[in-house]
């Protein structure tokens, strides 16, 4: 990554990225039930609406986090929606029960996908077998409903490729969240018509520079940005906040990296991942 071609703004804090008060953003992936936001929750959603994020999905991940990520969505309608799902750490957690519980969460409008779902091999926090099970009766779920997929794979591929072509012909669209992957991998997802999301993890020069070539080959049509808030923030923001929180304000910093590394508009950018990230999630018709 070559520091020195970077235009000075880009080492301003945010609100002075030039084009954040014009942009039209959507976060696909922030896990704003975290607890890091339970004291000034309502002031990063203001913060969020004044660097042009109209629209966020709020991760559900765990048994815990995927009501209240629901509540949320009820609480801000129009401009927070949910998943609703079960993160391969928490697999352990996925009883019968645990379906019901998700069966009856996606009853709900504003929960527009199902996850974050899917295999991480990297932490293994919970048992493969486990993490394979649980993924399986969530691709299920999302079979039944209908509703796109919000997917977590790392260091899983091959064995999250397979899983996925079990149910070919039966699901709707899929976004593999946080993509961190090789060019095997994104063209692997790209070959099976699924949707990328980029995070910060663009911005980290320790072990994201591979993604600023590889951002050029995703078609504008199958590319959605997110924070991961509180998770990933980009650490090309300067100066960098003493909390290191994440938060979706830093989108517009994310879309004016990835604008750069695709050679493209940031105007360009940011109209083509709302207007998909519109018709993945279903957004005019909730």
């Amino acid at each position: 990554m070559c520091l020195a071609r970077r235009p000075a703004y880009v080492q301003w804090s945010l609100p002075f990225l030039p084009h954040a008060h014009r942009m039209t953003l959507i976060d696909i992936g922030a896990n704003l039930t975290h607890e890091s936001f339970d004291h000034d929750r309502e002031a990063v959603l203001q913060r969020a609406r004044a660097a042009g994020v109209a629209k966020m999905i709020v991760t559900g991940a765990s048994r815990e986090h995927s009501p209240r990520a629901l509540i949320l969505a009820q609480t801000f309608p129009g401009e927070l929606f949910a998943t609703a799902g079960v993160h391969p750490h928490h697999a352990v957690e996925y009883t019968d029960e645990c379906d019901a519980e998700m069966r009856a969460l996606h009853a709900h409008p504003e929960v527009v996908a199902v996850g974050e779902c899917g295999l991480d091999y990297f932490r293994d926090f919970s048992p493969r077998p486990a993490q394979r099970m649980a993924f399986e009766r969530q691709l299920q779920l999302a079979a039944e409903t209908g509703k796109p997929l919000f997917l977590h794979q790392r260091d899983a591929h091959d064995d999250f490729v397979a899983m996925m072509k079990n149910f070919d012909g039966r699901l709707g669209p899929a976004v593999v969240h946080c993509f961190t992957g090789s060019r095997r991998e994104l063209f692997d997802c790209l070959d099976r018509d699924w949707y990328i999301g980029i995070t910060g993890w663009l911005c980290d020069e320790r072990r994201g520079s591979h993604l600023r070539e590889l951002v050029r080959h995703i078609p504008a049509n199958r590319l959605m940005i997110e924070t991961d808030a509180p998770y990933l923030l980009p650490r090309t923001v300067k100066p960098q906040p003493s909390h290191r929180r994440n938060e979706p304000m830093y989108l517009a910093h994310i879309v004016e990296e990835l604008a750069r590394d695709r050679g493209e508009t940031v105007d360009a950018v940011a109209a083509a991942t709302t207007a998909t990230a519109t018709a993945f999630f279903r957004l005019n018709t909730t």
